[in-house]
C-alpha cells in the first residue's frame, strides 16, 4: 500500500510503538474509525491496544479483572482483524495478530503461569509508512506521564459533567 495515510493512523503507530501508550492509541483510532464508517480493521487494532491498556493498568479482583478484560478486548481484535489482507494499512497484520494469539493464551494460563505485561510492536512494512512514523517520532510528543483516563471526547463529557 503505497499511498498517503491517514494522519490519526500515523499517530497511532507512534502511540503504540514508540510509547506503549495505549490509551491514546484508543483515543486517535477511535476518531479515524468514526471517520472511515466504522471499519472494522481500525476497531480492531484499537481493540489491540485497549487490551494491553487493561491488562497493563488494571488490576485483578472481584471489581475488575484486568486479564478478563484484556482477553476479551484481544479476542473481539482477532475477529476484527482477520478478515483483512495481510498486506492491509501497510503493516504485517499476520504478525500482529500471532502476536495477540500469544498473549491471549498466555493470558488463558494466568493464573497458573503470571507474568509481568510485557508491549507489543507493529511491524511496519509499507516504506512510505514507515517514513511517515519516523517523522512521526520527531512532530509528536509523547504524553508524560501517560493518560489512564478520559480527558476529550464524549466520555470525557460524562466524568466532568457528574
Amino acid at each position: 500500500m503505497s499511498c498517503e495515510f491517514d494522519p490519526l493512523y500515523i499517530a497511532y503507530l507512534v502511540y503504540f510503538n514508540r510509547d506503549r501508550d495505549y490509551f491514546e492509541c484508543h483515543e486517535v483510532l477511535e476518531e479515524l474509525w468514526l471517520e472511515k464508517d466504522r471499519e472494522p480493521v481500525y476497531k480492531g487494532l484499537l481493540q489491540v491496544a485497549v487490551g494491553l491498556f487493561h491488562f497493563r493498568n488494571g488490576t485483578v479482583n472481584s471489581a475488575y479483572n484486568k486479564r478478563l478484560g484484556a482477553i476479551k478486548m484481544l479476542k473481539s481484535s482477532l475477529r476484527k482483524l482477520q478478515t483483512h489482507s495481510h498486506h492491509s494499512l501497510g503493516i504485517d497484520l499476520q504478525q500482529l495478530m500471532a502476536d495477540v494469539r500469544e498473549y491471549m493464551e498466555r493470558l488463558e494460563h494466568y493464573e497458573q503461569e503470571p507474568f509481568d505485561f510485557y508491549p507489543l510492536d507493529i511491524r511496519i512494512t509499507d516504506p512510505l509508512l514507515y517514513k511517515a512514523v519516523q517523522a512521526g517520532y520527531k512532530k509528536i510528543a509523547p504524553h508524560v506521564p501517560l493518560r489512564l483516563g478520559y480527558e476529550r471526547g464524549p466520555k470525557a463529557k460524562e466524568l466532568h459533567n457528574d
